[in-house]
């Protein structure tokens, strides 16, 4: 008799076989856009190829969605050498402030960066300070080089006919929109200037975070130092999203199911959650951060050893995130990725309880996985339960949220001192709580 495959399974493999040809869609279109930046380097040296975007094609297999890929241009200057100025003190759980970038009056090899093209001199400039490199200047050169770059190798047969046109190319807020055939696929492209910095990332205290990781992972990744981007028409902000893809690199590198669980619910996101994008829901670093905390969260191997169990780490965390309106930027807590996010929160917890409860529906995909679905997991809503973490972040450990595991018959960890805590934390949830927990 054959052994039967539980849907879990056989969703996770539909979800693996497209990983492969999206990477090569990616890498090709990828070759269009190198092709086109080196012709931008050639025109205008301060704009540099990064040719280490290893990690582009990675997070593409990973998911299912179609939003838009960052692609980061290096600016050709020395960090160091620029003067930050942040425009006020900001809490370490917020992360660092938005800045300006003074050129200094004393400042060597910076000749480049002021000119009226992308710097702006001003009178407030105090002695040491000449002007400063103005983010939406520095756009619109790079928009240009774009279309001239573009032009340029098409007419030289540098790229494919129809692969990649100058149209597309929109200047949106902060950001140049791209659009880039590959195959039968267009991928939507944000192309982004950055300013490299080898400073190291300033996180809070709190949440051990490198238990989660392989032994000096979480280290080596943040000492490679965090990136500035346009945050507005004069200012810069600290971005982290090159840090957060390649700590999901290092948990690749682990044994388990977690990058599976992404990958599956990443697919549910976009085909239920998202209405197969007819409406707006998570994206897909709002899943990548999930999976960093519950990595933090759940730091055994054996949670997540199976596929359904692990898939439900990623789970029980976001409920949490979505009944308290709160989704913690992994390396600066004080940030909510959910606010002003422009999501119905209410109406995606209702969404994602629905699967978290009863999710049979949503992973058949083949008419021989028709059949009666088992009861839902939960008899009520656990909401009340799920809230606890807003008025009091002690409750932001793994106790409790084996406890919301343990709701949904999924805990299957025989630890006595795990057991013991999640009891301990429990018995103080039952009184706050009442019936419904």
């Amino acid at each position: 008799m054959a052994v039967q495959v539980p849907l879990w399974h056989h969703y996770l493999h539909a979800v693996r076989s497209r990983a492969v040809p999206r990477a090569q869609d990616f890498q090709r279109a990828e070759d269009v856009l190198l092709t086109v930046l080196e012709r931008v380097h050639a025109l205008d040296p301060r704009f540099l190829v990064d040719y280490s975007r290893d990690l582009g094609a990675f997070q593409f297999a990973l998911r299912s969605s179609e939003e838009p890929l960052a692609l980061e241009v290096p600016l050709g200057l020395d960090a160091e050498a620029l003067l930050i100025e942040e425009l006020s003190a900001a809490e370490p759980a917020d992360g660092p402030a938005c800045c300006r970038l003074g050129v200094p009056r004393e400042g060597a090899g910076l000749e480049r960066w002021t000119t009226d093209d992308v710097f702006s001199a001003s009178a407030e400039s105090g002695a040491d300070c000449r002007g400063h490199i103005v983010p939406s200047k520095v756009l619109r050169v790079l928009r240009d080089l774009l279309v001239a770059a573009t032009v340029y190798c098409k007419h030289h047969s540098l790229i494919t006919p129809g692969s990649l046109n100058a149209s597309s190319l929109r200047e949106e807020e902060l950001r140049l929109s791209l659009l880039v055939s590959s195959g039968w696929r267009t991928i939507h492209f944000n192309v982004v200037p950055v300013v490299r910095r080898r400073c190291r990332v300033p996180t809070s205290e709190g949440t051990p975070l490198a238990t989660g990781f392989p032994e000096g992972s979480l280290e080596r990744i943040l000492d490679q130092g965090v990136d500035l981007v346009p945050a507005g028409a004069q200012h810069w902000r600290a971005s982290t999203d090159h840090l957060l893809t390649r700590l999901l690199g290092a948990l690749g590198s682990l044994p388990g199911h977690r990058l599976d669980s992404l990958s599956i619910l990443d697919r549910v996101n976009h085909e239920s959650w998202w209405d197969c994008g007819r409406s707006a829901g998570l994206a897909f670093s709002h899943m990548k951060t999930v999976l960093l905390w519950a990595s933090v969260l759940f730091p055994a191997p054996a949670d997540w050893a199976d596929l359904e169990g692990a898939v439900y780490r990623l789970l029980v965390v976001l409920l949490c995130c979505l009944a308290t309106g709160n989704l913690p930027h992994f390396l600066w807590p004080g940030q909510n990725l959910l606010q002003a996010s422009g999501l119905d929160l209410g109406s995606l917890y209702q969404r994602v309880e629905g699967f978290a409860s009863q999710p049979e529906a949503s992973l058949r995909i083949h008419v021989t996985h028709l059949g009666r679905s088992p009861p839902p997991r939960i008899d009520n809503g656990i909401k009340a339960l799920l809230q606890l973490p807003a008025s009091d972040p002690a409750y932001w450990t793994t106790a409790y949220f084996d406890i919301l595991l343990d709701k949904f018959q999924v805990f299957n960890i025989q630890d006595k001192d795990r057991i013991a805590a999640m009891q301990s934390i429990f018995r103080k949830t039952k009184t706050l709580c009442g019936e419904e927990s």
